[in-house]
């Protein structure tokens, strides 16, 4: 199995945010692979990029969900199925 990274990209006080970092726990924790949490508030690039859509979920970099992170779609993707 290849080994992932999972970003999320959220900010202070966004309760979707919450929602998704709760679900990435799980998953993350459950599937032993890291994760990171990324401020967009931190950062004028990310917050130009990522503004409107978050909580923005990556997988290796690479966009995966935004709004909401959908458990089954994320296990399916780090499982590789």
């Amino acid at each position: 199995m290849m080994a992932h990274v999972i970003t999320l990209y959220g900010k202070p006080g966004c309760h979707l945010c919450d929602d998704a970092r709760a679900v990435i726990e799980r998953v993350a924790a459950e599937l032993g692979v890291p994760w990171e949490e990324r401020d967009i508030t931190a950062s004028p690039e990310d917050l130009a990029k990522y503004g409107e859509m978050i909580p923005v979920t990556l997988i290796d970099g690479v966009q995966h969900d935004f709004w909401r992170v959908d458990e089954t779609r994320l296990r399916k993707a780090l499982e590789g199925s």
